[in-house]
């Protein structure tokens, strides 16, 4: 069965004004779309391939494009429109048991947020920044990865994308205005629905 394009569970305008029309329509129906495509091809190439080298030539795109399509389907999910413009629960962390797991690990919401900027922040080139859960140490961590790789070693909580794609034609460079203005839109009950999930080992 193809990979196909997930609906956004909002219209395109519903993140401003923090994450603008432009950038959700560019990102979703172009840059998703086409990691979408592309993991098809790879995938109808490695079912047709004879030989192990054949095979392994494919690895790099199905990683690439598999990792882009993971990733982009659980980020539209980890969005909402913003509490403090009166469209949506955006940006409003409710009392229960993911609240209650941040201020154990950071001590605080806004420590989380600061933390999690700071090493998003850092991250060389394009990749994502990610709260996820360790399922070894049953803590929340902060964690990134490269390029379009997936979340494996934690289950991903909350993901965001730092590729320029996601925020350049808003916030230009500057990556520390578009991590701040984004806490505004995060949907912390989608959130907490995977951390609950996590904790009841159930596969994401």
């Amino acid at each position: 069965m193809s990979n196909v394009l997930p609906d956004l569970p909002y219209a395109y305008d519903a993140l401003e004004p923090f994450i603008s029309k432009q950038i959700m329509e560019l990102h979703h129906k172009k840059h998703h779309q086409t990691y979408v495509n592309a993991l098809n091809a790879a995938e109808q190439a490695y079912a047709k391939a004879s030989t192990p080298k054949e095979r392994i030539a494919l690895q790099a795109a199905l990683k690439f494009n598999g990792g882009g399509h993971i990733n982009h389907s659980l980020f539209w999910k980890n969005l909402a429109p913003s509490s403090s413009e009166g469209k949506g629960t955006g940006g409003t962390l409710r009392d229960g048991p993911l609240k209650e797991a941040i201020i154990k690990a950071f001590g605080s919401l806004d420590n989380l947020k600061k933390e999690f900027n700071a090493t998003t922040a850092s991250i060389q080139g394009s990749g994502w920044g990610w709260l996820g859960y360790n399922p070894q140490t049953k803590i929340l961590e902060i964690t990134t990865t490269a390029n379009q790789d997936p979340l494996l070693t934690h289950v991903p909580i909350i993901g965001v994308d730092i590729w320029e794609h996601a925020f350049y034609l808003q916030y230009l460079n500057v990556k520390v205005d578009y991590l701040n203005a984004i806490w505004n839109v995060i949907n912390f009950d989608e959130a907490e629905k995977r951390f609950t999930e996590a904790q009841s080992g159930a596969k994401l």
